[in-house]
């Protein structure tokens, strides 16, 4: 099955399924990678009349939207303009349950169900920014969840593949990614989602440039360092249960043709507990994966 029709068979399954964020309005011009809402910190009017014209989106989320965006930019969890971009175009109460709407902006993780949580936004912005995305680069995520990052990301590249190990969240995220496109986020379209152990990635649309995993396990599990390509990055929360430190893992070939790896802390040692990473045995989860 190649790319475009696993996208058709994965949107016609998931069709019927309620969308749990907040339909809020449909965007009024087709989406295009140039296009750019006003950047520079100050500018929370002009961000907030740019989207309701060009996204079609509720004011009062943009404005919550555009103060915890100021906010990262001061804390240095975007960096640059693409993903500032990124994230002030990605409507993040579109992907919390309903319960948790007032909450979408602020700081901490929130429950989406089923033992696991949409990560903060601060953690979003700085993983993803530590990748540094560029358009067409083909990007795999372990562990799709809310799907919040996989749409930030899609924004930055139009080749995004996710992969979710709980097999109602898998739909019903779906359901959320079809839900938006059809009121008009396009950019969704780039996103190719599958039910599956992501410990083993998605060898089909190897190799990958870059690779983003929101789960947190005591090693870098050996066939996503296989599918990631040469020069490639990866970033990984790494450590014991509760205590991970989020690597950025560098694939490099050496002037011999030997392959290395260099790990950095893109929090400086900080600790920052993730949910587990998970096991699929048949269909069922069963603990996690550990060397």
């Amino acid at each position: 099955m190649n790319r475009r029709e696993f996208m058709a068979t994965t949107s016609a399954a998931a069709a019927a399924l309620a969308v749990p964020g907040a339909a809020l309005a449909d965007v009024p011009f087709p989406y295009n990678y140039d296009m750019s809402p006003p950047l520079a910190v100050g500018q929370r009017d002009a961000y907030i009349a740019w989207m309701v014209e060009n996204r079609g989106e509720n004011p009062a989320f943009l404005a919550q939207h555009y103060a915890r965006y100021e906010v990262l930019v001061a804390n240095r969890d975007v960096l640059d303009d693409r993903n500032k971009r990124a994230f002030l175009l990605t409507p993040r109460e579109e992907f919390v349950l309903e319960r948790n709407l007032s909450r979408a902006y602020e700081h901490a993780f929130l429950d989406i169900g089923y033992g696991v949580t949409i990560s903060g936004p601060h953690l979003v912005g700085r993983m993803t920014t530590s990748i540094d995305v560029q358009m067409g680069e083909k990007v795999l995520e372990i562990g799709t969840g809310s799907g919040y990052q996989s749409a930030y990301l899609s924004n930055l590249t139009n080749q995004v593949w996710t992969i979710e190990i709980i097999a109602p969240i898998a739909e019903r995220t779906r359901g959320v990614y079809d839900g938006l496109i059809a009121r008009g986020y396009n950019e969704y379209l780039a996103i190719s989602s599958k039910n599956a152990d992501g410990y083993y990635g998605w060898e089909e649309f190897a190799p990958f440039d870059k690779i983003i995993v929101t789960c947190g396990i005591d090693h870098v599990p050996p066939p996503l360092l296989q599918q990631l390509k040469v020069g490639g990055i990866m970033v990984i929360p790494v450590g014991p249960p509760g205590a991970h430190h989020v690597l950025k893992i560098i694939k490099e070939q050496a002037p011999d043709g030997t392959i290395r790896v260099s790990r950095s802390d893109i929090y400086d040692g900080r600790i920052v507990p993730f949910v587990p990473f998970t096991k699929l045995e048949g269909d069922q989860i069963v603990g996690v994966h550990a060397e």
